[in-house]
């Protein structure tokens, strides 16, 4: 198991990068906890196999340093780094029984058979495969060699790291969970420090302790998912993480109020001057309509999902989402809506603004 240290990394796939769009992963500073598992989601070409790829040593970045406990592993190979890695398409070998490919990684560390058969059927067992273990790979199904392919990823358990890039693609939908559900096992039992690359939040949400939160090769926030959903910070992240996505209004700040249009919406503290594009960003499950007070809404339609309502509309030519409860009565003259002021955040430039004491001290 591995503490990973990023320090100063950047990787451009031009030859002589000149600006900060020239870069496929813009600066970044972060270490990752030893033994810890993490979700780096985006959406696709943000950077997050490039950067899974620079920390497995398949790619090697244009600057800075790759770190495993504070030792520089930036130009180490691959096989030196003692990382374990499964990709989003299957990597078999198709003359070898499951067994056979399950094994491999274990044979190839002279490790005892008593403790590979062991082992194998530990691992076969949580991949659903006992039934197949002396079958050849060459002519399963797409999934079932996925399954190899996770299943040879996690057979050690002596790896730094566990590395992940969208490794359920293939699978069965049906089986998407319960992999997910053994992958968190697995990590609870022993300890590895995991990253998960994957566009899907629910995969991210449910696999991991932190999730990272990549868009346009930065990473914008880690953090739990509840820090992610209560407190973006970001506004791509507010987007990209829920369903529907957090609302974005443009809006004016004076004090504890923010302005949309000249109409007054309540905050949870003060702000001093803000300068840029300043918005306000407030979650559809922290928005309710009303007859009275709030903002002018026009109901465009009312979207009934069955545990709840999602009421699509606009604000001062605003697209906006609302959820309402599943037996929530929704009247003729509802249309306003209101905020809950504690979960109203505000962002200037895209970034969220945390709200300051009258004294003008952060909060």
């Amino acid at each position: 198991m591995a503490k990973i240290t990023l320090d100063n990394l950047a990787h451009s796939y031009l030859p002589d990068p000149k600006t900060p769009d020239d870069y496929a992963l813009k600066e970044l500073n972060h270490d990752w906890d030893d033994g810890a598992a993490y979700a780096l989601l985006g959406a696709s070409g943000c950077g997050k196999s490039t950067l899974l790829n620079i920390i497995s040593g398949l790619l090697q970045p244009s600057r800075g340093r790759i770190l495993f406990n504070d030792q520089d592993v930036t130009h180490a190979p691959t096989a030196d780094r003692n990382i374990a890695q499964v990709f989003q398409f299957p990597v078999v070998y198709d003359t070898m029984t499951v067994y056979e490919n399950l094994a491999f990684p274990l044979r190839n560390r002279g490790r005892p058979e008593q403790y590979i058969t062991q082992r194998v059927q530990d691992i076969a067992q949580m991949i659903g495969m006992e039934e197949m273990l002396f079958r050849k790979a060459r002519g399963l199904t797409a999934d079932a060699k996925q399954k190899i392919s996770l299943g040879r990823g996690m057979v050690r358990q002596d790896v730094n790291a566990l590395l992940f890039d969208e490794p359920l693609t293939v699978i069965d939908p049906h089986m998407k969970w319960e992999l997910r559900t053994q992958l968190k096992k697995l990590h609870n039992e022993f300890g590895h420090t995991m990253i998960y690359v994957t566009h899907d939040q629910t995969e991210a949400l449910t696999f991991a302790d932190k999730v990272v939160v990549m868009h346009d090769g930065r990473v914008v926030q880690i953090g739990t998912p509840e820090e992610l959903f209560e407190t973006p910070e970001h506004t791509f992240v507010g987007y990209f993480i829920g369903s529907p996505g957090m609302n974005v209004i443009p809006a004016k700040i004076d004090g504890a109020h923010a302005y949309v249009n000249g109409t007054q919406v309540a905050l949870s503290g003060h702000y001093s001057t803000l300068d840029g594009k300043v918005e306000i960003g407030v979650r559809p499950e922290y928005a309710r309509l009303t007859d009275e007070g709030g903002l002018p809404v026009n109901i465009r339609r009312i979207e009934d999902v069955g545990r709840h309502k999602i009421i699509r509309a606009d604000c001062f030519g605003h697209a906006i989402n609302i959820i309402a409860n599943e037996g929530e009565e929704i009247g003729t003259d509802m249309t306003r809506v209101a905020f809950d002021a504690p979960h109203v955040n505000v962002y200037v430039d895209d970034w969220r603004i945390p709200p300051q004491d009258p004294l003008g001290k952060a909060a």
